[in-house]
């Protein structure tokens, strides 16, 4: 709660969208509030203009017990209000968490073998292992499904010559735009088959001869995210890496639309993070010997950002009942995706003017929230793309060529 001189002030989730889960839920999710407040909220600033990622808290962040909440016994709403609360305190460390949990994790629940995931999935559960989802490339970002040049070759580890039945395939290419791709111990690396041009997935352990990572530098948004260019040079996998169930781009539809609904609860997040800011800073900001939030066009302002936020999380709720159901489809999860994103970029850029210069500056918060929020408006689809899969399904004809 926030208060204004004695009156306290009404929460950010104004039509009580928490409400909504148990008591267990209810309870977990407040805890992961004050490990929130503890140990990311005074920090982030910080590691956020130094760029440089938290590794020390990773095995406080893996002792809540939050990897995957769905595969725990959680609903769909809780797992996103977990990303929303993550993002309203550090839209950085909930990437993270949603490369790792909800790509890389998931993707050994989804396709990995018995001896895979004996292998890892414990590890990685529990944060004793990191994972990165290698997907998009340098040329190719919302057309790598057609357009990816990473290659795969199948051969014989005796002989070296290509052979369908080997124990060894041979990657070559580069990804681009990787989390956590500078310092993971595996990713998930996505290539096509030279023999038959099928898309196949392996699990590959990141310090390989000849994968090379490089950071990307020079970013304005989510900087204490490790985003890497990662080059692959006749890298070895051995085919038990390999993820057997996958044989084409659609067999990782799955993975993407769940993670796509993650980035969207971090358009949530988001908003209330910008609200939060927004709303505490008016109240204590004094301008012509009174409040800021006394003026009329300031409480205009608020009460769109928290209209925006509020109609987002009704949305997300929503879909989550669908999830529920088993019947959350892509046009679906690209509605919230692009609807919520251009409600985040009106939220945040009204909540960087309330504070006007100071909105500007780090220090403030705020500046922080309206950089990041325009990695969440691009990645897992952008709006155009997402917009376009919504009206193909509404009309029956395709816009994307």
């Amino acid at each position: 709660m926030t208060t204004a001189g004695t009156v306290t002030l009404p929460p950010a989730d104004f039509f009580a969208v928490e409400s909504l889960l148990n008591q267990a839920e209810r309870d977990k999710l407040a805890e992961l509030r004050d490990f929130l407040a503890r140990e990311i909220a005074p920090y982030a600033g910080d590691w956020w203009n130094k760029a440089e990622f938290p590794a020390h808290i990773l095995p406080k962040l893996a002792a809540l017990q939050l990897s995957t909440p769905a595969q725990r016994g959680y609903s769909h709403l809780f797992a996103g209000l977990v990303i929303a609360e993550m993002t309203r305190v550090d839209t950085s460390i909930a990437t993270f968490f949603l490369v790792h949990h909800d790509l890389f994790v998931e993707s050994l629940y989804a396709f990995g073998s018995a001896d895979q995931k004996r292998r890892l999935l414990d590890d990685a559960s529990n944060l004793r292992i990191t994972g990165a989802f290698a997907l998009t490339e340098p040329n190719h970002g919302s057309d790598v499904a057609g357009g990816m040049e990473t290659r795969a070759r199948r051969i014989s580890s005796t002989t070296g010559r290509p052979d369908d039945t080997g124990d060894t395939w041979v990657l070559n290419g580069a990804k681009r735009w990787i989390g956590n791709g500078t310092f993971c111990d595996y990713m998930l690396v996505w290539g096509r088959d030279e023999a038959d041009g099928s898309v196949r997935g392996f699990i590959v352990d990141a310090t390989l001869p000849g994968i090379t990572r490089t950071r990307i530098e020079n970013k304005i948004a989510l900087r204490t995210v490790q985003n890497a260019d990662i080059v692959f040079d006749d890298v070895s996998v051995a085919e038990a890496d390999r993820f057997t169930a996958i044989s084409s781009f659609d067999d990782t539809n799955e993975l993407l639309r769940g993670s796509r609904i993650m980035v969207a609860w971090q358009a949530v997040g988001q908003q209330l993070a910008a609200f939060d800011v927004a709303r505490q800073y008016a109240v204590e900001r004094r301008q012509f010997g009174r409040p800021l939030a006394q003026f009329q066009l300031v409480q205009q302002q608020l009460v769109t950002m928290l209209g925006n936020a509020v109609a987002s999380m009704g949305m997300m709720a929503g879909l989550a009942r669908l999830q529920e159901n088993g019947a959350a489809d892509m046009p679906q999860v690209a509605l919230a995706k692009s609807y919520l994103s251009a409600r985040m970029r009106e939220t945040v850029a009204l909540g960087r003017s309330i504070l006007g210069g100071n909105g500007i500056v780090i220090d403030y918060r705020m500046a922080k929230i309206f950089s990041d929020a325009e990695a969440i408006y691009t990645y897992e689809g952008s709006f155009e793309i997402n917009t376009l899969i919504v009206g193909r399904a509404i009309t029956g004809l395709s816009a994307i060529v």
